[in-house]
């Protein structure tokens, strides 16, 4: 056995500790290095040349026939001075993404000076051109009615470009604005598609209802399978609401099976994250051991962040005046470091 310097000296020189007994008893095995010392370094990749058979040669690199937007280029690469002096004598032109890309730059104050009026005037040359971001751009603007006047019925007509052009700010929007128009199940049925649109392309708010209108909505069959995937996408994102709906439904058992470990787990994101309700709902957790061991202390500073976010519950209440006075004052202090934080 190596003393304590000798096994240092050994693990410094990089040789590799043996077991006890002779070293000649161990098989040889031969380095793949030194057995193609004399093919060179790389000589381990030429493995088709040393079976008998050449590499084949090279596909021929197919030539780029799309168009180079320069302007784009250089605003993608911070160069906004030149990104617009690019832009604009193209935009001049009437071309739609030029159009875009100016209105941006002046609405960001990107290498020029910010200027909100010209860049409306420039997303309304761009949203006419067929520009569906600068439709849902200019849509805003005339439902806003701050920049150009405002005109809600010019303003959801273009939004309808835009969500059909396949900007999803806007098919959220329009399914919003369809939901609006005819409150109850009607209106429900005509926005599904539009939020269907809008969380496929990651929107988490439409995620979020996408999956409430799987759940409450007569769909079919698969599309009810799917609705828990779709909160799960929201919640994901960090949108609070999911956040919290998403314990609420493992642990009641809502699109899925119960899973009372994940209930909780969501829910305590979600109160971590400030959600009144998910920790007035934790608090209730810690009281009867659902997902979690019971914790008097932890439930009792829930109760108290939600008790002064002005949540209130007899039940939490009741639970707080009946426990110890060390374990109110611990719970008081817990409750104080989070808040601080």
């Amino acid at each position: 056995m190596l003393g304590a310097d000798e096994e240092s000296q050994s693990l410094t020189k990089g040789e590799r500790l043996l077991p006890a007994g002779n070293k000649d008893d161990l098989p040889v095995l031969a380095s793949p290095v030194s057995q193609d010392k004399d093919k060179g370094p790389s000589a381990g990749l030429k493995l088709l040349e040393r079976m008998g058979t050449g590499l084949p040669d090279l596909p021929p690199e197919k030539a780029f026939s799309g168009t180079i937007d320069n302007a784009y280029g250089a605003y993608q690469r911070g160069l906004y001075l030149t990104a617009m002096n690019l832009a604009l004598p193209k935009a001049q032109l009437g071309e739609a993404a030029a159009q875009t890309l100016v209105a941006e730059l002046l609405n960001n104050g990107l290498g020029v000076r910010r200027n909100p009026s010209d860049a409306a005037f420039w997303y309304e040359q761009a949203a006419t051109s067929g520009d569906a971001n600068a439709q849902f751009k200019y849509a805003m603007m005339l439902m806003e009615g701050k920049l150009v006047t405002q005109d809600r019925k010019k303003a959801d007509k273009m939004m309808q470009k835009a969500a059909e052009g396949g900007n999803r700010e806007a098919q959220f929007n329009i399914a919003q604005i369809k939901v609006a128009a005819a409150p109850g199940e009607k209106g429900l049925n005509a926005a599904l598609p539009w939020y269907e649109k809008a969380a496929e392309q990651g929107v988490p708010d439409a995620q979020y209802a996408l999956a409430q209108l799987y759940i409450s909505l007569p769909v079919s069959p698969e599309k009810k399978a799917q609705a828990r995937d779709w909160l799960l996408k929201a919640a994901n994102a960090r949108f609070d609401t999911a956040l919290y709906d998403m314990g609420l439904w493992y642990i009641n058992g809502i699109g899925g099976e119960k899973d009372y470990d994940q209930g909780f787990a969501w829910l305590k994101r979600a109160a971590n994250r400030g959600h009144v309700l998910a920790q007035n709902k934790l608090a209730h957790l810690y009281i009867n051991a659902i997902g979690t061991r019971p914790d008097p202390i932890e439930a009792a500073k829930w109760y108290v962040l939600s008790r002064r976010a002005g949540f209130a519950d007899l039940e939490l209440e009741d639970f707080f005046l009946g426990i110890e006075d060390a374990t109110q004052k611990e719970a008081i202090h817990r409750a104080n470091i989070f808040r601080a934080h």
